[in-house]
Parts: C-alpha cells; sequence; structure tokens
C-alpha cells in the first residue's frame, strides 16, 4: 500500500493529542467491560469525516489465555470490533446516522496484513465514506502498530431497533 492510499499518514496522526479518554468514548459507545476496544481517540475531522485513536493492548485481555494458548495474537474480529467502536464513536457525537444504537451491517475487502500481541498499541484510523441517516453507513479503516499496516477493510454499520430488542427480554 502507497502512502497515497493512506487515510492518514501513520506518522503524522497525533498519538498524543488524546480527543477523547476512556470517559468521553462511554458518551458515545455502549460497549463495556472487556468488550471496550478503544483507550483513547487522537483526531476527529467532521468536515473530512475522518477519525484516529488507539487501543492498548494488555496482556490481560479477555482473548489472551486462549487465542492462541502461549502465542497470544488479537483475534481479527477483535481488530474488526475495534474499527466499528472508532466508527460509531465519529457517527454518534456528530449524530450522522439520527440513531440511539449502532450495530455491524457488515465487512468488506478486510485484509489482515500482520499480527497485534500484547504490548502493543493499535491505532485505528476510519473515513466514514457514504451515510444515510437512520440507514447505514459505511467506513474504510485501516490499523496500524507501529507505522506497520496491519489490518484494513470497509465497515457498514445500521441502526439497531433497541425498543424491539428491549421487548425481547
Amino acid at each position: 500500500m502507497t502512502t497515497k492510499e493512506f487515510i492518514l499518514e501513520p506518522s503524522e496522526i497525533p498519538l498524543d493529542s488524546i480527543v477523547a479518554d476512556l470517559e468521553e468514548i462511554r458518551k458515545y459507545n455502549p460497549q463495556r467491560h472487556e468488550m471496550e476496544q478503544l483507550t483513547a481517540v487522537v483526531f476527529d475531522d467532521q468536515q473530512r469525516h475522518i477519525c484516529a485513536g488507539y487501543k492498548d493492548v494488555g496482556a490481560d485481555e479477555f482473548w489472551v489465555r486462549g487465542h492462541m494458548p502461549g502465542i497470544p495474537i488479537m483475534p481479527g474480529v477483535i481488530m474488526c470490533e475495534a474499527a466499528a467502536q472508532l466508527c460509531c464513536y465519529h457517527v454518534q457525537k456528530h449524530n450522522l446516522l439520527e440513531a440511539e444504537l449502532i450495530g455491524f451491517g457488515g465487512l468488506e475487502d478486510v485484509r489482515f496484513r500482520d499480527l497485534i500481541v500484547p504490548g502493543d498499541r493499535f491505532v485505528i484510523v476510519a473515513q466514514l465514506i457514504k451515510f444515510r441517516p437512520r440507514r447505514m453507513i459505511v467506513s474504510r479503516f485501516q490499523g496500524f502498530v507501529r507505522q506497520t499496516l496491519v489490518v484494513g477493510g470497509t465497515i457498514r454499520g445500521i441502526p439497531l431497533p433497541i425498543k424491539s430488542l428491549a421487548s425481547r427480554q
């Protein structure tokens, strides 16, 4: 992948400039406990619809013990979940979908290029490429560890019918 294809040049992501810490992220994302996959948001450009954040991967992550025993590598689905949470933060903060809750609508063209292990800082960059209020969002995303592209793809989000979900309980 050439530099021209990056959403943001990895070396230019302002990792020391926190826009939203975990408490701020929680205002927009409902995930809690072991399902929280963002440590901080460091860039949020509403005009270009680009957002960047990271997950500091610890040795105490819920998947470390079992994926894979003795060789802990972050599962690809968790990488995608982290990207989804970053997209959700941006969309909910700016009320672009006009929905109370956003869920996974699909993934396309996802490629895993390298490993993420405990001790890594997993940096995610996402760009909203299409949205229709109350219908769906589409974003492309890229994930990096130490300037190396480790994952990329396209993610779709949809509004979840929380009233009908609540009535099932």
